[in-house]
This record gives C-alpha cells, structure tokens and sequence, in this order.
C-alpha cells in the first residue's frame, strides 16, 4: 500500500500525521509526504495593467519565493521526524504549484492508493465544511482520500 500524507504544518497536519501513522503501522507500507508551497509564476512578475515591476521588486519577490521554499524544506522535515518518532520511514516530496492541483496530479503519477489530508489548514479563509485545498483534491483524485478532522 502507498500512502500520500499532505501537510502544510499547521496543527491540524499533526492530526493528518497522526492518523497515516496509524494507519501505516503494522504493515508493508510505503509513505510519502508531501508539502507544496504557492508562489507566483518565475518573473517577470506582472501587476496590473501588464506593467512589469522593477528590478529591486523582482529581486524581492524572489527572495520572499526562496524564503518560502526554506520554511516549506523544514515543514516536511518536521512531518518526516513526527513519523521516524513512531518507527515509520517516510519520503518527503517538496513541490511548488497549486496545492489541491498538485496533490492530485503526484497522486496519480505514483499510484498512490490512498491520500491523507486535514479538512482545513493554514488558509485564512475557512469554507462552511471542508477546505478550499481538501474540497478539490476530493472532487478531482482517483484515489481513496480520507480527510482528517
């Protein structure tokens, strides 16, 4: 069995963490965890009225991309930990995309047979029962989902 745990750090990827961990204990498991951190296209960035923004801005733009790429680096590590913690051996994949895009799309490459992900994560808006990112993936993937609480 292959096992796909989404986190994006927040308290409720612990729970996510959790549950694969139950899960997977036991068995001829494979389990990946994945993270996926949204920035925008690679430059040149664009405002509106299709002005290109200046040099210094792109610069900063990019240097906020790698900063988010470095949390993210550490987002999974700290997911991997969580499982070595219960004597599980997890993959990391880092991606860069649309979450609930990604998630679905990495699914399907590698066959996963189920994915694991919170209802709700770091997001600033809460949908009325699911998550913008968990509401797609459930809507999209071929694959067995469970959504944790």
């Amino acid at each position: 069995m292959k096992i796909l745990v989404c986190t994006d750090g927040s308290g409720q990827s612990q729970r996510v963490i959790e549950k694969a961990a139950q899960i997977a204990a036991g068995g001829n498991v494979e389990v990946t965890v994945i993270h996926v951190y949204e920035t925008s296209k690679n430059g040149p960035y664009r405002i509106e009225g299709n002005e290109t923004l200046s040099e210094e801005l792109n610069r900063q733009l990019i240097e906020l991309k790698e900063q988010e790429k470095e949390k993210s680096k550490k987002v999974l590590s700290d997911a991997a930990k969580a499982l070595e913690k219960k004597n599980i051996n997890a993959k990391t994949l880092l991606k860069e995309g649309r979450a609930a895009e990604t998630i679905v799309r990495v699914a399907a490459e590698n066959e996963f047979d189920i994915v694991v992900l919170g209802s709700r994560g770091l997001s600033g808006l809460k949908k009325m029962f699911l998550g913008s990112v968990s509401n797609a993936v459930l809507h999209e993937i071929k694959a067995s989902v469970l959504i944790v609480k």
